[in-house]
C-alpha cells in the first residue's frame, strides 16, 4: 500500500470537466486533507455581499469607514452555508483558530469578527460561507478523472487578486493556458 500523500496547503484548480457545475473555474484553498477525507474553501467566488452586510446581520458593531468592510464575502462551498470561516494572516490569536502554514490561519469564531467590526483585523484576511468537503478516497477519484489539477499555495493567489484573475492566474504557476485545457481525460 503506498503512503498518503496530503495535498493540505494546496490549491485544487477546476478543468473544463467541471464547466456547467457550482465548482466551474473554481479555485479551493485545501484546509485539511486525510485517507478520512478532505476539506477545503472555495476563494474565487463572491456571494455578492459584502463583508459589512454579515456583520450587520449578526448585530455586531462596526466602524463605518472601515474599507474592509466592502470586501466580498466568498462562497467557501455548498456544505453548511451557513457556517463562516475565515482565512487570514497572520495567525493571530483568536478562539476557534486552526493553524496552517506559512501563518495562515483559519478562524471560524465571533471574536474575530467583532474585532473586524472595530477596524482591528489581520493583515490579509478572507471570509467564506459554508465549505467543500469530500468523503475518504472521493477528491482521489475525481483527481485521476482529470477534474482537478493541484497547485502549491500562494498568498498572492489567496488574498491579492481579484476573484476574476484567481482561476487563472493559478494555472500559469504549472505553465497551463486555458484555453489548450480539455475536459476528457488522457491515461497512456
Amino acid at each position: 500500500m503506498s503512503e498518503y500523500t496530503s495535498l493540505a496547503h494546496h490549491f485544487l484548480v477546476a478543468m473544463p470537466s467541471l464547466n456547467g457545475t457550482a465548482f466551474e473555474r473554481s479555485v479551493i484553498y485545501i484546509v485539511e486533507d486525510s485517507p478520512e477525507g478532505t476539506m477545503g474553501l472555495m476563494i474565487n467566488k463572491s456571494t455578492g455581499h459584502p463583508l459589512r452586510e454579515i456583520l450587520e446581520s449578526l448585530d455586531i458593531p462596526i466602524l463605518q469607514n472601515n474599507p474592509i468592510l466592502d470586501q466580498p464575502v466568498h462562497e467557501g462551498g455548498p456544505v453548511d452555508q451557513e457556517h463562516g470561516f475565515i482565512l487570514h494572516q497572520p495567525a493571530g490569536n483568536w478562539r476557534s483558530s486552526i493553524l496552517l502554514q506559512d501563518d495562515l490561519a483559519m478562524t471560524a469564531s465571533l471574536d474575530m469578527l467583532e474585532a473586524i467590526g472595530k477596524g482591528e483585523t489581520p493583515e490579509k484576511l478572507l471570509v467564506a460561507l459554508g465549505y467543500t468537503g469530500w468523503a475518504a478516497g472521493q477528491l482521489q477519484a475525481e483527481l485521476s478523472q482529470n477534474s482537478w489539477l493541484t497547485v502549491p499555495y500562494s498568498s498572492l493567489v489567496m488574498f491579492d487578486l481579484p476573484d476574476d484573475e484567481k482561476w487563472e492566474m493559478t494555472l500559469s504557476f504549472l505553465g497551463v493556458s486555458p484555453e489548450f485545457l480539455s475536459a476528457e481525460a488522457g491515461h497512456a
